[in-house]
């Protein structure tokens, strides 16, 4: 069965598709069949990783609620600790990291229900993303929300291989928890900045479901 495509990746896979189809044609034309048999495969792993790479599979909740956090993209827990937030927090938070390998699934997805409150990019380098530096040195975009005067900021990373953030939020715009909102593609971070009165629900090295793990859950305070 062939997969949901993100759309956010649209113009990649039409160009490397059509490539493809391209080089494949070309190789009807090859004399030497070593040559072709490569070329034919190149295109076949090039459709393969672009189709995989740029997959966007349906995503339930594990939980629910206004005091509930979920994770924002697929991966695997690289930081959980306190750190000084001073963009829109402005205050210590309790900050969860995500490296997102090129083969997860890299469709970000919204972690909390409330408005966008805060919007800011910023350029910068490109360490890997699983390098503690480039939640400050890399290029990133950070979205902070804010529900019943309570608020939280999470940022899109871009790594050694990513070179491009999509995030299609607007300031003011009302959001759920799981909505899709953008990607960053070709390998990435993503750091998820809490309210020190969350309960955060995941540790170093688990692994994570977009739009389905619970990384914490505010306490009343």
């Amino acid at each position: 069965m062939f997969p949901k495509l993100a759309r956010y990746g649209s113009d990649v896979v039409a160009f490397v598709l059509i490539s493809c189809v391209v080089i494949v044609l070309v190789s009807f034309f090859v004399p030497s069949l070593p040559v072709k048999i490569i070329l034919d495969l190149i295109a076949l792993f090039a459709a393969g990783f672009t189709i995989y790479f740029f997959r966007d599979p349906d995503r339930t909740p594990q939980m629910s609620g206004d005091d509930v956090i979920i994770a924002p993209a697929d991966g695997k827990v690289v930081y959980v600790g306190e750190v000084e937030e001073p963009e829109f927090l402005k205050t210590r938070a309790k900050m969860v990291s995500i490296f997102m390998s090129p083969v997860n699934v890299h469709v970000n997805r919204i972690p909390w229900n409330g408005t966008v409150k805060f919007l800011k990019y910023i350029k910068g380098e490109y360490l890997v993303a699983f390098d503690e530096k480039s939640s400050d040195r890399n290029e990133r975009m950070l979205i902070g929300i804010e529900n019943k005067g309570q608020r939280m900021l999470f940022k899109q990373i871009a790594g050694f291989i990513a070179r491009r953030i999509v995030c299609e939020l607007s300031d003011g715009q009302s959001v759920k928890a799981g909505e899709r909102f953008g990607m960053i593609k070709f390998g990435s971070r993503v750091d998820v900045l809490l309210p020190l009165n969350c309960d955060v629900k995941v540790k170093l090295d688990d692994k994570t479901i977009g739009g389905g793990t619970v990384l914490g859950v505010l306490k009343n305070e």
